[in-house]
């Protein structure tokens, strides 16, 4: 296994990904920031990532194909349109491949349960 790369920031992460990542990321950045203000940017785990008072909420992973919008406990969130992908006991993501397939309505009910609860 490789070592995981280090960022001392949020955008020092974001600057590092793929110019297509670049912009996906981006928008979910802006996204969360409206939905979830109190939540904190952080990198954890080599990866961009929203803070709560309780702990991580959500996240940003950077895959050559796509961006995982994920939740840290999305195995927990109700999620009528069936949108989150993910077998392990906590985690679950979202793919997105291209800034229009930000579901503005879907998305901000997963982050809001999200945030609630940490």
């Amino acid at each position: 296994m490789g070592k995981m790369t280090a960022y001392a920031s949020f955008d020092e992460y974001l600057e590092a990904q793929s110019p297509k990542n670049q912009v996906i990321i981006r928008a979910l950045r802006r996204f969360v920031k409206r939905i979830a203000p109190k939540l904190s940017e952080a990198v954890k785990w080599g990866n961009g990532c929203w803070i709560g008072s309780n702990g991580p909420v959500a996240y940003v992973y950077s895959d050559t194909e796509y961006v995982q919008f994920g939740f840290f406990h999305g195995s927990a969130l109700r999620d009528p349109k069936e949108l989150l992908e993910g077998k392990g006991q906590y985690v679950r993501h979202i793919k997105v491949r291209n800034r229009s397939a930000i579901d503005e309505r879907a998305f901000a009910a997963l982050l809001r349960q999200a945030a609630r609860s940490r």
